[in-house]
């Protein structure tokens, strides 16, 4: 297994179970403006992606005019603050164990997002995370340019700890579109988990390194 110097997780779905309140927030949005769409395609089409490019995606594959994905993006965000309020946020088993592990070997653990920062915070915490004590670092969507697929998060992560060898370098996440992320980075491992938005077949076909049945699993890969 190669030497990683640096692992970006995925936060919701990966490290962080939030029971898809994000995802069912969407389509909550989506019907506010009369679009009825299921939760299962709303995770095919928008898992991953920042969520006004999700909401954007969701209208375009499902092939919806006469909604204007400003309306209802603006429409989700109020609405998933309110959810956030009374959600109870927890980690998956053994990840904080992982990070853990992972620091003491000298490799970066760093968080990103398609949220933007403000829900992500809030998600942090709700666990008690701290950048510099249980992670090394958060980038949200609000910190770049282009979100996901592109690598510019990645990237972000790379130059904020001097790392230059992308093959040194892990992403994990539970979507394709993680996978995509980590791909374009060219990133050493890329690692897809089944603990959140997409399934087995579904991850595979973006040809991660591995898929695992939860981030748990990735201590014994990486450290046999």
């Amino acid at each position: 297994m190669k030497k990683i110097e640096l692992a970006v997780f995925d936060m919701a779905g990966t490290t962080v179970n939030e029971d898809n309140v994000v995802y069912k927030t969407v389509r909550a949005a989506l019907a506010k403006s009369g679009v009825e769409v299921s939760l299962d395609t709303v995770l095919e089409f928008g898992a991953g992606k920042e969520k006004f490019k999700a909401i954007a995606d969701i209208l375009e594959e499902t092939k919806t005019t006469g909604v204007d994905p400003n309306v209802v993006f603006e429409d989700f965000k109020g609405m998933l603050e309110e959810a956030y309020a009374n959600l109870d946020v927890t980690t998956y088993d053994g990840v904080e164990e992982l990070f853990t592990l992972l620091r003491s070997k000298d490799v970066k653990v760093v968080l990103n997002t398609g949220y933007d920062h403000k829900t992500a915070t809030s998600l942090l915490k709700k666990l008690g995370w701290v950048p510099g004590e249980q992670i090394d670092a958060l980038i949200t969507a609000d910190d770049v340019v282009k979100g996901r697929p592109s690598s510019e998060m990645i990237d972000k992560a790379m130059a904020m700890f001097g790392i230059t060898a992308s093959e040194k370098v892990l992403k994990a996440g539970d979507s394709v579109i993680d996978i995509e992320e980590g791909k374009n980075a060219n990133c050493g491992l890329t690692v897809g988990v089944l603990t959140g938005a997409q399934t087995r077949e579904q991850l595979a076909t973006a040809e991660p390194s591995m898929i695992l049945d939860s981030l748990s699993d990735l201590a014994e890969q990486l450290f046999p």
